[in-house]
């Protein structure tokens, strides 16, 4: 098997196991309680960002801090602008109604946090794609314990991806089908890389901090509001105690890493 053979089904089968390992804990432990497991995800999602991607992306040779810094806030600005332009053709569709549903407009509000969770989570895999061939293209054996590395560390963030689609009125089959596409796109990372490794090294520490944009925007635009319109102290206590589980788990697969 030649080694663009070999890239291409190794990053298949990373992105696909960790879809799948992840949606088989979520659908097995979680589902039933999507509200509450949303909190987990929030904690998934800041420590992935924060904790994972943002240093990875800094700690990489050639990189410029303010260039990087630069392209997280346009990230963030960017998803702000993505999100305020579903709204305005939101309200536009609707004028004249007379009235709006409180229900169906927090609906609509996880459904936009469930497309762009999608778009992070593609460019975070098309950077692990990245990784898997670089890896490869330099030693055999290191690739092999970097594909595997990079699906253990997958698996959190799956989660807290498949609770973000499950919350955002998708079916738990659809979500599986878009989470699955997404982790496909591990492939074309590695395609490209093998083909333009230098130019692609280039462009991932930028490529991961548009990724951590999108998730620390998900995070603190959509799910906290979500949480902070169940203000009891016991919902409060659970949420806390379920953000600090997140966290710890991406902190304790890092540390295995």
């Amino acid at each position: 098997m030649s080694v663009l053979q070999t890239i291409i089904l190794v990053t298949a089968l990373a992105g696909a196991a960790s879809v799948l390992v992840a949606a088989s804990f979520s659908v097995a432990l979680l589902s039933k309680m999507v509200n509450n497991m949303v909190s987990l995800s929030v904690g998934i999602l800041l420590a992935t960002a924060l904790l994972h991607s943002l240093p990875e992306a800094f700690s990489m040779e050639g990189t410029n801090p303010q260039l990087l810094f630069a392209t997280l806030l346009a990230g963030l600005l960017g998803f702000f602008l993505l999100e305020k332009i579903a709204l305005l053709r939101h309200d536009h569709h609707h004028e004249g109604d007379g009235h709006h549903h409180h229900h169906g407009h927090d609906a609509e509000n996880a459904g936009r946090s469930g497309w762009m969770i999608l778009v992070g989570d593609g460019i975070h895999n098309f950077v692990d794609g990245i990784l898997i061939a670089a890896a490869f293209m330099a030693d055999y054996q290191v690739g092999i314990f970097t594909a595997i590395a990079i699906i253990a560390h997958e698996i959190p963030q799956e989660i807290g991806d498949f609770i973000v689609l499950l919350n955002a009125g998708f079916s738990r089959a659809r979500a599986l089908l878009y989470n699955f596409i997404c982790g496909l796109s591990a492939v074309a990372g590695g395609v490209l890389a093998y083909f333009f490794l230098e130019k692609a090294h280039a462009a991932m520490p930028y490529l991961l901090v548009i990724a951590a944009s999108s998730f620390i925007y998900i995070a603190v635009s959509d799910l906290i509001p979500q949480m902070h319109r169940r203000p009891h102290w016991a919902e409060s206590l659970r949420q806390t105690v379920l953000i600090a589980c997140g966290v710890g788990l991406v902190i304790l697969l890092s540390l295995l890493h």
